[in-house]
């Protein structure tokens, strides 16, 4: 995740049966420029691509790799792609600027009961830190500035009984963040999967989950312009069915998923096969994408508008 600055600034600068039921109808060819950042939340067009669901539905679905929400927010700005994956909180400081995208689909999602410990703050494991209250002053970091890393980060802090707004935010990659442990250049981090695994290997966790934003929410979208979603209602309504039956079909083959992951996306297997595994949002709903929204306007300093104004509407 990046931050608010960080994405005006690129903006402006430029089982598997079931899961095919819905998708299986012939239909014609159709392409679909797609963005997706390197991460198992924004994994689902990879598996729709190779389990043939997309191909099922129609659609030829050309998926690049770009760095960041912000990169992919830009790029659907300008129309160089159709569609890309956009965290909710980065849509919701997009959607501030009065910058207009809108949510077709959702995509990686936050569920208490199943993936608590996705993510977790950090300390070095000779850190006398024990509860929130001790990184009361110090040096937290988070792998993007005003992002819901640091929002994510701050909430654990706030709601364990320590104070957010004593501590001082950095930024720092996750793959670096055990080394700054290591090296006494940070107090704490906010990592998560499949770096908390590795992490944990030498730091030490204090707390884990996201439980203080909320029980369940959605983390990513995949979002597009008004114009090309209202230009294109029979691609958005096949990507739609696509991405619904590919998170029901994900949800339920985490070993399928894992090998996908590591030839598409360079995963290692060994670590695909000790981390908690990301969760697919199967069914689209206001109450899922406002708490990021809330989270991100408490501390960015805008205003929280409702959920339901990022989300596409087909016109009747």
């Amino acid at each position: 995740m990046i931050s608010r600055a960080r994405a005006s600034a690129l903006l402006f600068g430029g089982a598997a049966l079931g899961a095919v039921t819905k998708i299986g109808r012939a239909q014609t060819g159709a392409t679909i420029h797609l963005a997706a950042i390197p991460t198992e939340n924004a994994a689902g067009p990879y598996y729709a691509k190779d389990m043939g669901f997309f191909a099922k539905a129609g659609l030829d679905v050309d998926i690049q790799s770009m760095p960041s929400a912000a990169a992919i927010a830009a790029a659907v700005t300008s129309g160089a792609i159709d569609i890309g994956y956009c965290a909710v909180d980065v849509l919701a400081s997009i959607h501030e600027k009065n910058i207009p995208l809108v949510v077709l689909a959702p995509g990686g999602e936050y569920l208490s009961s199943a993936n608590f410990r996705i993510a977790a703050i950090v300390v070095p494991a000779g850190s006398t830190a024990r509860q929130a209250k001790d990184l009361n002053g110090k040096v937290v970091a988070s792998n993007g500035l005003r992002s819901f890393g640091e929002e994510a980060a701050r909430v654990w802090i706030d709601t364990n009984g320590g104070d957010s707004t004593t501590c001082k935010y950095v930024e720092i990659p996750f793959p670096t963040m055990p080394a700054a442990l290591d090296t006494g250049r940070i107090d704490a981090a906010l990592v998560t999967e499949p770096f908390l695994t590795v992490a944990k290997k030498t730091a030490r966790v204090l707390g884990y989950g996201y439980d203080g934003i909320a029980k369940h929410f959605l983390v990513g979208t995949w979002v597009a312009t008004p114009q090309w979603a209202s230009a294109h209602p029979d691609l958005v309504k096949r990507f739609q069915e696509v991405m619904h039956d590919t998170a029901v079909w994900a949800n339920a083959s985490p070993a399928q998923t894992g090998g996908i992951l590591a030839r598409d996306m360079k995963f290692d297997p060994a670590l695909i096969a000790v981390m908690v595994r990301a969760r697919y949002t199967e069914q689209l709903t206001p109450a899922l994408v406002q708490p990021l929204i809330d989270v991100s306007a408490k501390f960015n300093g805008f205003k929280p508008f409702p959920a339901q104004d990022l989300i596409y509407t087909p016109a009747r």
